[in-house]
């Protein structure tokens, strides 16, 4: 069972830096897109960065200049380098995978069960 596991969130003070992690499990011949989205309370959810497999990157304007999308592709695995953290930042964060081949199967729109970043004001 291919699933996607978030680590790397937490409490950060203004200003300050935290890296996320997203692990693709199981036996994994290729994944195509990989990004981050986030959720605020009350708010929808909204994308952060996006990697392609080529390793294409696009952000969300709000985050250009602090935030980095990088991924390790044969350990299956995105990152999100988050720098200069602001209280606007506070969200659950979500990987997500438009497309995942298996040895036997395509897997499409894959999520992770999301990873809390608090930053107080």
């Amino acid at each position: 069972q291919v699933q996607l596991v978030e680590s790397g969130g937490g409490l950060v003070r203004p200003g300050g830096s935290l890296r996320l992690s997203c692990a693709a499990s199981g036996t994994i011949a290729s994944i195509n897109v990989m990004d981050w989205y986030r959720q605020a309370p009350g708010n929808e959810r909204e994308l952060v960065a996006t990697i392609t497999g080529s390793g294409t990157t696009r952000y969300k304007d709000s985050v250009k200049g602090r935030f980095v999308i990088s991924r390790d592709y044969r350990e299956h695995t995105v990152y999100l380098q988050m720098n200069s953290l602001s209280p606007d930042d506070t969200a659950v964060y979500y990987c997500h995978a438009d497309e995942i081949r298996t040895s036997r199967t395509t897997i499409y729109h894959l999520w992770g069960q999301g990873t809390q970043v608090t930053v107080p004001s």
